[in-house]
């Protein structure tokens, strides 16, 4: 039989099959010896067991992208979140989940929780990523706007929500799809969410897609390669007259198109500042790869 794992803990995995129902399973010894560890949303070759009796996981198939934290396969869509309130939004943490998802073959969405709270921030945000070539969407979990367009958004994909702790994922999926996933407050000390979720699984939702309840995706390392090719994850960049010197890092050389375009507003300030600070930090680590 064939279907997809939902979750994994302890050794036992949950795996959906075709025909909607669940089975419990262990993996074939063979996959540990190929070197193999089944994930949450890989699609499995499997034999049920028989009774009370556990049955085997045996294949995994082919995955159209893998993501290492949290460990993940397979998924379509992640939206990346942040809020209009607390806590305050790392933009330098959706800009890194922005070039993850677009380098594993991931449709990424913005989603501005909590827009209720601070319009003006909610402005400021919208106004940064105009030129990104994201889809944004103004929401509140609380209010209900916006909580259609992006359930529609998201409809019949394997989807996750990622973020700081605290901006409301948790309470954004039960807004959209009536569950009551645990959610956090926030520590008014320290402004920051506090994690409520403590392994990652799927769950299947009504009309097709499934949604993944996660740790998050706090802790995200880009993939090695050489900086220059960071800039094609910034449809900001493209279009432009060519710079006077080819390759161009867009950090301080003469004849910059990029950075005459900050200067005239044509590309956010912020996001090409963000994009400064990634690129020194895969220069660093492109430098030291031999090392």
């Amino acid at each position: 039989m064939t279907g997809t794992i939902l979750k994994g803990v302890g050794g036992f995995y949950t795996v959906l099959s075709e025909s909607g129902e669940c089975y419990t399973l262990r993996a074939q010894s063979k996959l540990r010896r190929q070197r193999i560890t089944p994930l949450v949303g890989d699609r499995v070759t499997f034999t049920p067991g028989q009774g009370e009796q556990h049955g085997w996981l045996e294949a995994v198939m082919e995955r159209k992208n893998q993501l290492v934290r949290p460990p993940i396969a397979n998924i379509d869509a992640l939206a990346l979140v942040v809020a209009a309130g607390a806590p305050e939004p790392d933009l330098l943490l959706v800009d890194r989940m922005l070039l993850y998802a677009r380098e594993n073959g991931i449709e990424p969405l913005l989603v501005i929780n909590k827009c209720d709270q601070d319009e003006g921030k909610k402005r400021e945000i919208e106004s940064q990523y105009a030129g990104a070539g994201i889809e944004i969407f103004g929401a509140s979990a609380q209010t209900g706007e916006g909580i259609e367009a992006l359930k529609r958004a998201l409809q019949g994909k394997i989807h996750a929500l990622g973020g700081q702790s605290g901006v409301g994922k948790s309470s954004l999926i039960n807004a959209m799809y009536g569950l009551s996933l645990q959610t956090g407050d926030i520590s008014e000390k320290i402004e920051r969410g506090k994690n409520t979720t403590r392994h990652s699984e799927l769950i299947p939702l009504d009309g097709g897609g499934m949604v993944l309840d996660t740790p998050g995706f706090s802790l995200l390392e880009l993939k090695l390669m050489d900086p220059g090719l960071l800039e094609a994850g910034y449809p900001e960049f493209q279009g432009l007259e060519p710079c006077r010197f080819s390759p161009c890092a867009h950090i301080a050389e003469p004849g910059c198109a990029v950075r005459r375009a900050v200067e005239e507003g044509a590309i956010d300030r912020g996001r090409w500042a963000r994009y400064k600070v990634l690129y020194e930090e895969m220069n660093k680590r492109w430098k030291e790869r031999y090392d």
